[in-house]
């Protein structure tokens, strides 16, 4: 789907801005369990990382409670217009059903699947900072990782942008210049916020009950095996296999080449704006000298004239998107090393068991 289209769907359904007293920001996000495994479920059957949805519940005390999701559909084939009404549209039907049934429709945020921890991109950027100017509370993103649940590990992190990068994001302001003054990387542009899923009691003791070993029923069982367990044991943890090592790499390479290329546009801006500016100055100084001859030969200056309608020297280029793309390379670096790190334990301890 297109950067855009989410987040213009969202200003759209969602309400204007109040003028009550602005709740403090949540510290910690709680998931319920059945949220968890409704964006797994969404995240496993959609195409690629275009899963996402909204997240419905409450902020009490700080917490924000999360109860209840809904996934958004994607409209890939479709253009930006048609697609942010198509959007728009099924969210407000999807918050009148659940208020008519009672059920929650208080928008608290959405959820966003990606695949090696990168998660950065505009379309995020754009729609979590319409929550944080529309929602009492501020609203946070939920990010799942597809590539560590494959693994074997349901990872879910909160995020909600820092004052900082949301005091740039309404100036605009995205210049070398205001990187400096508002002291942004790719590091600083959000801020993770604690998590913690929530099961009912019921389901906890359930769990815990499958997880339980209990002695076996042969009397002769050898020791190894002496104790069962409801839930067949699993062996993946011992897959000494690259663990997509190579996938993970291609996507480094193709960061790196992404930001080279960004670098090279904002590169061509800045001297096109260089040779504007210079064009600018050599014509305010030879009027200065043309002006200064007239007054010594006792004619009239030349009327100032005003530069910046002569000569349109373009804005200084955003470095917004240099800086997600600097993000994206640090993500999947960082999960090139946990990776490869991971790997390299296993097969020291294979070559040390094997004897070899």
């Amino acid at each position: 789907m297109a950067a855009p289209s989410m987040a213009a769907a969202l200003a759209a359904s969602l309400p204007a801005p109040q003028a009550a007293p602005t709740p403090a920001a949540p510290t910690c996000v709680q998931l319920d369990g059945i949220v968890v495994t409704k964006i797994l479920k969404h995240s496993r059957e959609a195409f690629s990382t275009t899963a996402h949805g909204l997240l419905l519940g409450l902020d009490l005390d700080g917490i924000l409670e999360v109860s209840n999701s809904f996934a958004l559909p994607n409209h890939n084939n479709d253009d930006d217009e048609k697609a942010t009404k198509s959007i728009a549209r099924y969210q407000q039907s999807m918050l009148r059903s659940l208020k008519e049934v009672q059920g929650d429709d208080n928008v608290v945020g959405f959820y966003q699947a990606t695949s090696l921890g990168a998660f950065f991109n505009q379309s995020l950027i754009d729609t979590q900072a319409i929550h944080q100017d529309r929602l009492r509370h501020g609203g946070v993103v939920i990010v799942h990782d597809i590539s560590q649940t494959a693994r074997g590990n349901a990872s879910f992190r909160a995020f909600k942008l820092t004052p900082a990068f949301m005091d740039a994001y309404r100036r605009a302001n995205f210049s070398t210049a205001g990187l400096i003054s508002h002291r942004l990387t790719f590091g600083s542009i959000l801020e993770e916020i604690p998590l913690r899923i929530r099961t009912n009691a019921l389901l906890s003791s359930y769990l815990s009950t499958l997880a339980t070993r209990s002695s076996s029923t042969f009397s002769d069982a050898h020791p190894g095996v002496a104790t069962t367990s409801v839930l067949s044991p699993s062996y993946s943890g011992l897959d000494i296999g690259n663990m997509g090592l190579t996938k993970n790499l291609e996507q480094v390479a193709e960061a790196i080449d992404n930001y080279r290329t960004e670098e090279g546009n904002v590169a061509y801006l800045s001297r096109q704006i260089a040779r504007e500016k210079l064009r600018a100055e050599t014509y305010v100084t030879k009027r200065k000298e043309e002006n200064a001859r007239r007054v010594a030969q006792g004619l009239n200056a030349l009327p100032e004239e005003d530069v910046s309608r002569l000569f349109r020297i373009p804005p200084e280029p955003s470095r917004l998107e240099s800086m997600l793309l600097l993000g994206q390379v640090d993500a999947y670096a960082k999960s090139l090393e946990s990776s490869a790190g991971t790997g390299l334990v296993k097969m020291y301890a294979a070559k040390a068991s094997s004897g070899v």
